[in-house]
């Protein structure tokens, strides 16, 4: 049986003194409260520390206890405090998860403790990352919380690869699905996804990659749509593939999770409208340093 008292408090500091004197200053704009025996939801954004919300900040600065994924960034990871008591219950494909249910047990025994819980999910907690699912259990133990949307990562991951989601020119609409599908078990209406003059974006889609291609050609998407695979988005690590549909599976051999797909007109724009890279960073890094 699970219990809370097997997580230490962690011991040394992580963050610079400079680093903690702008994070109190940043702070100083937020007046919520985290309330002991509540948890909050909190958004991560897609990776870029600098994109995450004050309020979501502020929260983890207050909170005793943060429950946090893999896909949440060691640059927003080292904003938390060190006393802090962090526990890890992320998923990561090949790798030993943490089943839901225990994750959903760890929230209620924190809080029923007395504890001000956050948890922490990379992008937004509603889109795809099973925060409702985790909220309806808080619920039902007649637990407060919260939710701190986070900047989810088709918005962000394609804003800095250069490719905006709507064009007057290329595309009317926006379609975002989940890549976990089963062939057996697929309900998608896979003639809507395939769409022309439509942004279509793909979250965890990188294992079902030849499925997805083989179905949106088989339902009339053109094999010479472009496509992006956009992996760690916004992130110092970011890549971006370019191809078209037809060399989608192929991409996708060629990348590693965390990936976005996108499939669209759109995507012909990255080459013009890219800005994000390492001359943006070193620019970023001059400021800072004249800061």
């Amino acid at each position: 049986m699970d219990t809370i008292t097997l997580f230490p408090n962690r011991k040394g500091s992580r963050m610079a003194s400079n680093k903690a004197s702008r994070t109190n200053a940043l702070l100083s704009f937020s007046q919520s409260q985290l309330q002991p025996g509540c948890v909050a939801l909190i958004g991560a954004g897609p990776g870029d520390a600098e994109l995450l919300t004050l309020k979501a900040l502020s929260y983890l600065q207050q909170a005793d206890v943060v429950l946090y994924d893999y896909l949440v960034s060691d640059e927003i990871m080292a904003l938390i405090p060190s006393e802090t008591i962090l526990v890890c219950v992320g998923k990561k494909a090949g790798h030993h998860s943490v089943p839901q249910h225990k994750t959903n047990q760890l929230l209620v025994d924190f809080a029923q403790q007395g504890y001000k819980v956050a948890r922490i999910k990379g992008g937004d907690p509603f889109m795809f990352g099973r925060g409702g699912e985790e909220l309806e259990v808080l619920a039902d133990a007649g637990i407060g919380f919260e939710v701190i949307p986070g900047i989810t990562a088709a918005a962000g991951a394609t804003a800095y690869a250069g490719i905006p989601l709507t064009h007057r020119d290329y595309a009317q609409s926006a379609m975002f699905i989940t890549g976990h599908l089963k062939s057996e078990y697929d309900h998608m209406d896979w003639s809507t996804l395939a769409r022309g003059h439509q942004t279509l974006v793909i979250y965890m889609g990188l294992m079902k990659s030849c499925y997805i291609q083989q179905q949106l050609i088989e339902h009339g998407r053109a094999i010479d749509t472009p496509v992006a695979i956009i992996e760690r988005g916004t992130q110092a690590q970011q890549k971006v593939l370019i191809g078209t549909l037809s060399e989608l599976a192929n991409l996708a051999e060629d990348a590693q999770s965390p990936s976005l797909i996108v499939i669209g007109e759109v995507v012909s724009l990255a080459s013009k409208l890219a800005w994000f890279g390492s001359q943006t960073q070193q620019e970023k890094s001059t400021q800072s340093m004249a800061i």
